[in-house]
């Protein structure tokens, strides 16, 4: 199954607590799946955890998930080695790619020494919807704030690149990132910027945003440009969008 378009879906959440499991897909991992049109069988989703070096006590977790969801759930590993002979097959194959949080610059890193930067493009372009939480939701943009190098943060900006703007993470729950996103735009080390709030996720149509859905209610998204103030010095000017609850 592909989606009609190259899609993407960048948040800020998609988990919750479960009834009789630790953790749960909550409303944007089901809106990942929806977004792919599939219908008829169990969605495949393929998920990559590398940002947080694959570790097998999560992807259990995420398997109890997927069972209570219904899916066709695997996992693409590179620690300590692919466990697939030809992964970019594999995720062809898929509806989804999901990618966990973590360490996006470690993540970025680790792709492109496995070629995942090409590969994850291919993916893309054949109409597999990519999505993914945090670092899972940076490493699509050109860059953003992250906490990769230690507890102050910083900016990253070699992303993939596959759409045009940086993007802010957790814009609501950690107070450094809305005032370094402003810093890094006033400053033109970062452009355009898209941000979200814990559970809000950005839906992309090829490089075109096009919705802002939520599993949150009153949660928000929002778009940091570069302007000049009235003294012309450069200001970030901030745009609150408007999101759509998924409930």
């Amino acid at each position: 199954m592909a989606a009609k378009e190259r899609t993407i879906l960048a948040t800020s959440g998609g988990y919750k607590s479960g009834h009789r499991t630790r953790m749960e897909f909550d409303l944007l991992v089901h809106h990942a799946v929806e977004l792919s049109g599939v219908s008829g069988r169990a969605p495949r989703v393929a998920h990559l955890g590398t940002a947080s070096g694959d570790q097998r006590w999560f992807a259990a977790e995420l398997d109890q998930a997927a069972r209570i969801s219904g899916f066709d759930f695997t996992h693409v590993n590179l620690f300590t080695m692919p466990n697939h002979a030809d992964p970019e097959a594999h995720l062809l194959e898929q509806d989804v790619v999901w990618v966990n949080g973590g360490s996006v610059v470690n993540l970025l890193a680790v792709w492109r020494a496995h070629g995942f930067d090409a590969i994850l493009k291919r993916v893309w372009d054949h109409g597999v919807v990519l999505a993914g939480v945090s670092a899972g939701s940076i490493c699509w943009f050109e860059g953003g704030t992250t906490d990769s190098y230690g507890p102050e943060l910083r900016a990253v900006t070699n992303g993939l690149g596959l759409l045009p703007y940086a993007n802010g993470v957790h814009y609501d729950s950690e107070p450094g990132r809305r005032p370094l996103v402003h810093k890094l735009v006033t400053e033109g080390i970062l452009g355009e910027t898209h941000c979200t709030d814990d559970g809000v996720g950005l839906v992309y149509r090829d490089t075109k945003l096009v919705d802002v859905v939520t599993e949150v209610k009153g949660k928000s998204a929002y778009r940091v440009t570069a302007a000049t103030g009235d003294s012309g010095e450069p200001i970030a000017v901030e745009e609150q969008l408007e999101s759509r609850f998924l409930g």
